[in-house]
């Protein structure tokens, strides 16, 4: 059975696609860089924070096409926050897990990225319908 998927949609759905791979790409970049002077989860920290903005500016500019807001800004914040407890949390038990830390945030993002999509997308999204200007 094939979902109804509208042209909008399916285009959120590809802009989605490759501003996550370039803010997941940054991310680990970023991650791999100050994982030479710090604690994994410190770089990830800051590497979390850098990936971030740019995020926020590409998925309210770019993936979504809405006008960023307080309460845009504020539910894109939350949903990351819950992201990136949620990433430190399964990065810890990876590397609890004796995985090379070099390659522990794989795992993770495999995780944490589908979740995280659904909080975003729910939080600038939310109360689209009622506002028609974009």
């Amino acid at each position: 059975m094939m979902m109804n998927i509208s042209r909008e949609q399916w285009g959120e759905i590809v802009r989605f696609g490759i501003v996550g791979v370039v803010a997941t790409a940054l991310q680990y970049g970023f991650y791999l860089l100050f994982l030479q002077w710090m604690d994994p989860r410190i770089a990830n920290l800051i590497a979390y924070l850098l990936s971030f903005l740019f995020n926020y500016i590409a998925s309210t500019h770019f993936t979504f096409k809405v006008k960023s807001t307080v309460s845009r800004g504020a539910g894109f914040a939350f949903s990351h926050l819950v992201n990136f407890l949620l990433q430190t949390v399964t990065l810890s038990l990876v590397l609890w897990m004796g995985m090379d830390k070099q390659l522990a945030m794989l795992p993770v993002l495999c995780i944490c990225v589908p979740v995280n999509f659904l909080l975003v997308r729910y939080f600038l999204k939310r109360g689209e319908k009622k506002n028609t200007d974009k």
